[in-house]
Protein backbone atom coordinates (compact mmCIF):
# COMPACT_ATOMS: atom_id res chain seq x y z
CA UNK A 1 0.00 0.00 0.00
CA UNK A 2 0.85 3.96 -0.80
CA UNK A 3 1.68 6.24 1.91
CA UNK A 4 0.63 9.74 0.57
CA UNK A 5 3.26 11.39 -1.52
CA UNK A 6 4.20 15.18 -1.11
CA UNK A 7 4.37 17.02 -3.85
CA UNK A 8 2.03 14.68 -5.70
CA UNK A 9 -0.91 14.27 -4.17
CA UNK A 10 -4.02 15.03 -6.37
CA UNK A 11 -2.28 14.76 -9.31
CA UNK A 12 -5.53 12.50 -10.88
CA UNK A 13 -7.63 14.27 -8.95
CA UNK A 14 -11.15 14.46 -10.85
CA UNK A 15 -9.83 11.36 -13.06
CA UNK A 16 -11.68 8.14 -13.59
CA UNK A 17 -9.01 5.25 -13.80
CA UNK A 18 -10.14 1.34 -14.77
CA UNK A 19 -7.10 -1.23 -14.14
CA UNK A 20 -7.75 -4.85 -15.26
CA UNK A 21 -5.76 -7.78 -13.41
CA UNK A 22 -6.39 -5.44 -10.06
CA UNK A 23 -6.77 -8.42 -7.40
CA UNK A 24 -3.42 -8.94 -6.82
CA UNK A 25 0.29 -8.08 -8.21
CA UNK A 26 1.10 -5.27 -10.46
CA UNK A 27 -2.32 -4.46 -11.16
CA UNK A 28 -3.34 -4.13 -7.29
CA UNK A 29 0.15 -1.62 -7.28
CA UNK A 30 -1.55 0.46 -9.74
CA UNK A 31 -4.75 1.10 -8.50
CA UNK A 32 -3.68 1.67 -5.09
CA UNK A 33 -1.09 4.53 -6.47
CA UNK A 34 -3.23 5.99 -8.59
CA UNK A 35 -6.13 5.99 -6.02
CA UNK A 36 -4.08 7.57 -3.41
CA UNK A 37 -3.10 10.31 -6.01
CA UNK A 38 -6.66 11.46 -6.09
CA UNK A 39 -7.54 9.23 -8.99
CA UNK A 40 -11.18 7.54 -9.16
CA UNK A 41 -10.05 3.90 -9.84
CA UNK A 42 -12.53 0.98 -10.75
CA UNK A 43 -10.24 -1.70 -9.90
CA UNK A 44 -11.71 -4.68 -12.21
CA UNK A 45 -11.00 -8.94 -12.15
CA UNK A 46 -12.30 -11.97 -12.47
CA UNK A 47 -11.43 -12.33 -8.68
CA UNK A 48 -14.04 -11.22 -7.05
CA UNK A 49 -12.72 -12.16 -3.56
CA UNK A 50 -9.02 -10.32 -4.22
CA UNK A 51 -10.45 -6.79 -5.66
CA UNK A 52 -12.62 -6.91 -2.70
CA UNK A 53 -9.97 -7.37 -0.18
CA UNK A 54 -7.79 -4.78 -1.84
CA UNK A 55 -10.42 -2.52 -1.56
CA UNK A 56 -11.39 -2.45 1.85
CA UNK A 57 -7.36 -2.57 2.66
CA UNK A 58 -7.12 0.60 0.87
CA UNK A 59 -9.97 2.33 2.46
CA UNK A 60 -8.98 1.15 5.45
CA UNK A 61 -5.21 2.44 5.67
CA UNK A 62 -6.65 5.30 3.71
CA UNK A 63 -8.81 6.51 7.28
CA UNK A 64 -4.94 6.27 9.15
CA UNK A 65 -3.60 8.65 6.62
CA UNK A 66 -3.60 12.49 8.24
CA UNK A 67 -5.72 14.51 5.57
CA UNK A 68 -7.09 11.85 3.51
CA UNK A 69 -10.38 12.53 3.81
CA UNK A 70 -9.72 14.79 1.66
CA UNK A 71 -8.93 13.22 -1.22
CA UNK A 72 -10.74 13.48 -4.08
CA UNK A 73 -9.41 9.13 -4.59
CA UNK A 74 -11.64 6.13 -4.97
CA UNK A 75 -10.94 2.40 -5.26
CA UNK A 76 -13.94 0.57 -6.01
CA UNK A 77 -13.82 -3.43 -7.15
CA UNK A 78 -15.62 -4.21 -10.03
CA UNK A 79 -15.79 -8.07 -11.17
CA UNK A 80 -15.02 -8.01 -15.20
CA UNK A 81 -13.42 -11.13 -17.16
CA UNK A 82 -11.50 -9.95 -19.93
CA UNK A 83 -11.96 -12.43 -21.88
CA UNK A 84 -15.85 -12.48 -22.25
CA UNK A 85 -16.74 -9.12 -24.35
CA UNK A 86 -20.08 -8.84 -22.48
CA UNK A 87 -18.49 -9.27 -19.21
CA UNK A 88 -16.07 -5.75 -20.14
CA UNK A 89 -19.13 -3.88 -22.44
CA UNK A 90 -21.41 -4.21 -19.11
CA UNK A 91 -18.59 -3.54 -16.33
CA UNK A 92 -17.33 -0.37 -18.69
CA UNK A 93 -20.77 1.30 -19.12
CA UNK A 94 -21.87 0.52 -15.02
CA UNK A 95 -18.13 2.24 -14.36
CA UNK A 96 -18.91 5.12 -16.82
CA UNK A 97 -22.34 5.68 -14.91
CA UNK A 98 -21.06 5.22 -11.27
CA UNK A 99 -17.37 6.83 -11.17
CA UNK A 100 -17.48 9.15 -13.98
CA UNK A 101 -16.26 8.36 -17.77
CA UNK A 102 -12.80 6.89 -18.10
CA UNK A 103 -9.80 8.99 -18.69
CA UNK A 104 -7.38 6.23 -17.83
CA UNK A 105 -6.88 2.54 -18.95
CA UNK A 106 -4.66 0.12 -17.69
CA UNK A 107 -4.45 -3.60 -18.94
CA UNK A 108 -2.73 -5.65 -16.26
CA UNK A 109 -4.47 -8.47 -16.23
CA UNK A 110 -2.22 -11.29 -17.36
CA UNK A 111 -1.64 -15.25 -16.57
CA UNK A 112 1.52 -17.27 -17.43
CA UNK A 113 1.63 -20.84 -19.15
CA UNK A 114 5.26 -22.18 -18.97
CA UNK A 115 7.00 -25.18 -21.06
CA UNK A 116 8.63 -26.09 -24.29
CA UNK A 117 7.48 -24.31 -27.40
CA UNK A 118 6.95 -28.07 -28.80
CA UNK A 119 5.54 -29.32 -26.20
CA UNK A 120 2.58 -26.14 -24.86
CA UNK A 121 -1.38 -27.79 -25.42
CA UNK A 122 -3.79 -25.83 -27.45
CA UNK A 123 -5.65 -25.35 -24.20
CA UNK A 124 -2.14 -23.27 -22.99
CA UNK A 125 -1.78 -21.37 -25.76
CA UNK A 126 -5.51 -20.76 -26.19
CA UNK A 127 -6.06 -19.30 -22.42
CA UNK A 128 -2.85 -17.73 -22.83
CA UNK A 129 -4.04 -15.45 -25.58
CA UNK A 130 -7.29 -15.12 -24.22
CA UNK A 131 -6.25 -13.16 -21.47
CA UNK A 132 -3.18 -11.77 -21.96
CA UNK A 133 -3.88 -10.35 -25.74
CA UNK A 134 -7.78 -11.01 -25.99
CA UNK A 135 -8.20 -9.44 -23.36
CA UNK A 136 -6.00 -5.97 -24.10
CA UNK A 137 -8.45 -6.13 -27.11
CA UNK A 138 -11.86 -6.27 -25.76
CA UNK A 139 -11.04 -3.50 -23.02
CA UNK A 140 -9.30 -1.01 -25.70
CA UNK A 141 -11.84 -1.84 -27.96
CA UNK A 142 -14.68 -0.82 -25.85
CA UNK A 143 -13.13 1.98 -24.19
CA UNK A 144 -10.82 3.60 -26.87
CA UNK A 145 -13.66 5.05 -29.25
CA UNK A 146 -14.90 6.78 -25.53
CA UNK A 147 -11.97 8.48 -25.39
CA UNK A 148 -11.65 9.74 -28.81
CA UNK A 149 -14.98 11.41 -28.97
CA UNK A 150 -14.05 13.53 -25.73
CA UNK A 151 -11.21 14.33 -27.54
CA UNK A 152 -8.72 13.02 -24.24
CA UNK A 153 -7.59 9.97 -22.82
CA UNK A 154 -4.71 7.43 -22.31
CA UNK A 155 -4.37 3.51 -22.53
CA UNK A 156 -1.37 1.83 -20.93
CA UNK A 157 -0.95 -1.77 -21.28
CA UNK A 158 1.70 -3.78 -19.27
CA UNK A 159 3.38 -5.96 -21.36
CA UNK A 160 6.59 -7.65 -20.72
CA UNK A 161 10.35 -7.71 -21.08
CA UNK A 162 9.30 -11.37 -22.54
CA UNK A 163 7.92 -9.67 -25.49
CA UNK A 164 11.07 -8.23 -26.96
CA UNK A 165 13.78 -11.20 -26.19
CA UNK A 166 13.41 -14.86 -26.47
CA UNK A 167 12.87 -16.79 -23.42
CA UNK A 168 13.14 -20.38 -22.90
CA UNK A 169 9.87 -21.96 -21.78
CA UNK A 170 7.94 -19.18 -22.57
CA UNK A 171 6.46 -18.79 -26.29
CA UNK A 172 2.84 -18.49 -25.57
CA UNK A 173 3.35 -15.95 -22.72
CA UNK A 174 6.15 -13.67 -24.97
CA UNK A 175 4.12 -14.24 -27.97
CA UNK A 176 0.95 -12.78 -26.44
CA UNK A 177 2.70 -9.88 -25.00
CA UNK A 178 4.34 -9.55 -27.94
CA UNK A 179 0.81 -9.40 -29.71
CA UNK A 180 -0.92 -6.90 -27.26
CA UNK A 181 2.18 -4.54 -27.54
CA UNK A 182 2.19 -4.11 -31.24
CA UNK A 183 -1.99 -4.02 -30.89
CA UNK A 184 -1.52 -1.20 -28.35
CA UNK A 185 1.17 0.65 -30.46
CA UNK A 186 -0.93 0.65 -33.58
CA UNK A 187 -4.19 1.93 -31.53
CA UNK A 188 -1.73 4.73 -30.56
CA UNK A 189 -1.46 5.52 -33.99
CA UNK A 190 -4.68 5.22 -35.04
CA UNK A 191 -6.03 7.65 -32.49
CA UNK A 192 -2.94 10.00 -32.17
CA UNK A 193 -5.41 12.80 -33.86
CA UNK A 194 -8.36 12.02 -31.37
CA UNK A 195 -5.74 12.97 -28.11
CA UNK A 196 -5.76 9.99 -27.15
CA UNK A 197 -2.26 8.49 -26.11
CA UNK A 198 -0.72 4.52 -26.03
CA UNK A 199 1.86 3.18 -24.24
CA UNK A 200 3.36 -0.01 -23.54
CA UNK A 201 5.49 -0.51 -19.55
CA UNK A 202 7.20 -3.72 -20.20
CA UNK A 203 8.04 -5.67 -16.90
CA UNK A 204 11.10 -7.54 -16.14
CA UNK A 205 11.21 -9.72 -13.41
CA UNK A 206 8.97 -9.01 -10.53
CA UNK A 207 8.16 -9.82 -7.06
CA UNK A 208 4.44 -11.26 -7.85
CA UNK A 209 2.87 -14.31 -7.45
CA UNK A 210 3.13 -15.31 -11.06
CA UNK A 211 7.01 -14.69 -10.58
CA UNK A 212 7.50 -16.56 -7.25
CA UNK A 213 5.59 -20.01 -8.52
CA UNK A 214 8.61 -19.78 -11.05
CA UNK A 215 10.65 -20.47 -7.85
CA UNK A 216 11.19 -23.88 -6.55
CA UNK A 217 13.69 -23.26 -3.58
CA UNK A 218 15.43 -20.42 -1.51
CA UNK A 219 18.02 -19.49 -3.93
CA UNK A 220 15.82 -19.38 -6.95
CA UNK A 221 15.11 -15.68 -6.46
CA UNK A 222 19.03 -14.64 -6.74
CA UNK A 223 19.84 -17.43 -9.78
CA UNK A 224 17.26 -15.34 -11.80
CA UNK A 225 19.52 -11.80 -10.42
CA UNK A 226 22.54 -13.61 -11.58
CA UNK A 227 20.95 -15.06 -14.99
CA UNK A 228 21.45 -18.76 -16.43
CA UNK A 229 23.80 -18.91 -19.54
CA UNK A 230 22.31 -22.52 -19.72
CA UNK A 231 19.12 -21.15 -20.93
CA UNK A 232 20.25 -17.81 -23.22
CA UNK A 233 19.17 -15.59 -19.83
CA UNK A 234 21.19 -12.31 -19.01
CA UNK A 235 20.75 -11.23 -15.31
CA UNK A 236 19.75 -7.94 -13.50
CA UNK A 237 22.35 -5.32 -13.97
CA UNK A 238 20.89 -3.52 -11.17
CA UNK A 239 21.10 -6.49 -8.80
CA UNK A 240 17.44 -6.28 -7.84
CA UNK A 241 13.87 -7.71 -8.66
CA UNK A 242 11.49 -5.11 -8.92
CA UNK A 243 8.81 -4.47 -6.33
CA UNK A 244 5.19 -4.34 -7.95
CA UNK A 245 5.74 -0.60 -7.13
CA UNK A 246 8.20 0.18 -9.44
CA UNK A 247 5.95 -0.88 -12.49
CA UNK A 248 3.39 1.30 -10.72
CA UNK A 249 5.36 4.42 -11.15
CA UNK A 250 5.95 4.06 -14.56
CA UNK A 251 2.80 3.59 -15.30
CA UNK A 252 1.78 6.89 -13.40
CA UNK A 253 4.13 8.58 -15.20
CA UNK A 254 2.72 7.36 -18.67
CA UNK A 255 -0.95 8.28 -17.59
CA UNK A 256 0.15 11.82 -15.83
CA UNK A 257 0.37 15.04 -17.87
CA UNK A 258 4.27 15.29 -17.23
CA UNK A 259 4.01 12.44 -19.85
CA UNK A 260 1.38 14.48 -22.52
CA UNK A 261 4.21 14.70 -25.15
CA UNK A 262 4.62 10.55 -25.25
CA UNK A 263 2.87 8.22 -27.28
CA UNK A 264 3.77 4.59 -28.90
CA UNK A 265 6.36 4.11 -26.61
CA UNK A 266 7.24 1.24 -24.64
CA UNK A 267 8.91 1.27 -21.75
CA UNK A 268 10.83 -1.09 -20.26
CA UNK A 269 11.26 -1.63 -16.43
CA UNK A 270 13.77 -4.85 -15.85
CA UNK A 271 16.61 -3.36 -13.95
CA UNK A 272 18.58 -3.52 -17.59
CA UNK A 273 17.85 -7.16 -18.22
CA UNK A 274 17.51 -6.85 -21.36
CA UNK A 275 20.56 -5.00 -22.05
CA UNK A 276 18.52 -2.07 -23.71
Amino acid sequence: MYERIPGRNGEFDGRTVLVTGAAQGIGAAVAELLATLGARVAATDRAQDGIDALAARWHRLQAKIPGSERSAGRLEPYVMDVTERPSVESTVARVERELGPVEVLVNVAGILRTGPATELSSEDWSQTFAVNTNGVFHVSQTLAPLMAGRGNGCVITVGSNAAGIPRTGMAAYAASKAAATAFTKCLGLELARSGVRCNVVAPGSTDTAMQRALWTDAGAEQRVIDGDPATYRTGIPLGRIASPGDIADAVAFLASDRARHITLQELYVDGGATLR
